[in-house]
């Protein structure tokens, strides 16, 4: 069962900031044909599932503040016998009522009729234009019909707003409900990779190790992962978005895998490296342990108070401090950041929001200025190096990628890494993979 207060108070709140005479309207995502005949799993769209918890498809949701019928209305399928012997069960009208807390339900064939009788009156549509070519005609449509209706009394709206800077500020701040869900996802993953470290051998394939990540997320409730795994070895580990998953894994090599699991439409994302044989080499434990300082320098700076982008410049003058040490970079450390040179072999931020969406939604910048960290933000810290093989460096350095990530919440007075469970020390890792031998 959904927890139906949570949803409610999501809803009330983002009426209370559209006010009234208003109308918000959300349809779900639409089913998307795999090939021919074949669907794709559904997943419903992030906000229409933050405001209802409903996760069939062909649904809409309206909301109408200080409707006196009930401001909360659900468009969705009705029960249909034949239907469900071939495609499973429906909650149908009766459903939307008792389980998804609906004031109203109607069927979604019925739209036409009954939509544009509930945006007749109300000067504000908030709706996401451009989202859903086809929907976005089907609203205007709806629009233009009450105003060839103005001269029998009709009142049509005359401003259209946005339901993304709402609802996407909404959900940058996680209740403690959303952070329950996020930390049994992360749980779920770190199974998953303690795991993948304890089945590695080298002669296996990359993609032997991305069934069992799938398998201990469906074993332990996640019928499906946040995003495609990736589980890249040797030069495969310097492919920030590798996910063929092809090639045997060599003696000798690093694997590294990012893979997390999603739980109740609810994202994980976790990265470790770690070596094929369970021993890392001399070059590779320096590697790693340089970006394993700068992933705790990042994390030290996550508490409220601090900018978000203060991790991130964190890990990069601990990995250009370290790459200098190391002889991969030559010059002044203040020069080389401010000349970006630490790019050649870092290019991507330190993290990213987390939340429904890996690449979860919420502004980075307000008013062109760095954000504040707040408790209840939720973001990955994620720093890596990627050494593939060149003329620049020795030999032993060559395809060496190593990326540590971990999934953390700001509190009231600092931090908690909701994916602590995965092991990421050297001793660790080894001792881990030491014990499957």
């Amino acid at each position: 069962m959904i927890d139906t207060k949570e949803f409610k108070n999501r809803r009330k709140r983002l009426m209370d900031m559209m006010g009234s005479e208003s109308i918000a309207i959300l349809p779900t995502a639409s089913v998307s044909i795999r090939n021919r005949d074949v669907e794709f799993p559904f997943r419903p769209d992030s906000d229409f599932y933050y405001l209802t918890g409903y996760s069939e498809p062909e649904a809409v949701v309206v909301l109408i503040p200080d409707r006196d019928e009930g401001e909360y209305i659900l468009f969705c399928r009705e029960r249909d016998e034949k239907m469900e012997t071939w495609h499973g069960r429906r909650s149908g009208l009766q459903g939307a009522l008792e389980i998804y807390a609906a004031d109203d339900a109607f069927p979604v064939e019925d739209m036409d009729d009954i939509l544009p009788g509930l945006i007749e009156g109300h000067e504000r549509v908030f709706y996401n234009m451009g989202s859903n070519q086809n929907f976005d005609q089907r609203v205007l449509g709806w629009v233009n019909q009450i105003k060839s209706n103005v001269r029998s009394g009709a009142v049509a709206p005359d401003e259209f707003i946005s339901l993304n800077h709402f609802l996407h500020e909404m959900r940058l701040y996680k209740s403690r409900y959303e952070i329950s869900l996020m930390r049994k996802a992360a749980k779920i993953s770190a199974k998953a990779h303690k795991r993948a470290m304890k089945s590695c051998m080298p002669g296996m394939y990359e993609y032997q190790l991305e069934g069992e990540l799938i398998s201990e997320f469906i074993k332990n409730g996640a019928r499906h992962s946040a995003y495609p795994a990736i589980v890249g070895s040797g030069a495969n580990s310097c492919i920030l978005h590798y996910t063929d998953n092809s090639d045997a894994i060599v003696e000798g090599d690093l694997l590294l895998i990012d893979s997390g699991a999603e739980y109740q439409c609810y994202a994980s994302d976790i990265t470790r490296t770690f070596p094929v044989n369970g021993k890392y080499t001399g070059a590779q434990r320096d590697i790693y342990s340089l970006v394993l300082a700068a992933q705790k320098a990042a994390i030290d700076e996550i508490k409220p108070g601090k900018y978000w982008n203060n991790p991130h410049d964190a890990a990069v003058k601990v990995l250009t401090e370290g790459l200098v040490d190391l002889g991969i970079l030559k010059g002044n450390i203040d020069d080389l950041i401010e000349n970006e040179e630490y790019t050649k072999y870092y290019m991507h931020r330190t993290g990213h929001w987390l939340g429904m969406d890996v690449h979860d939604v919420g502004d980075y910048k307000l008013d062109g200025e760095w954000r504040m960290l707040e408790a209840g933000m939720v973001m990955t810290v994620e720093p890596g190096i990627y050494l593939p093989a060149s003329q620049d460096l020795s030999r032993e350095l060559h395809n060496i990628g190593v990326r540590i990530e971990d999934d953390v919440v700001v509190t009231k007075d600092g931090n908690d890494v909701l994916s602590k469970d995965a092991p990421k020390t050297i001793n660790e890792i080894e001792e881990l993979m030491a014990d499957a031998a």
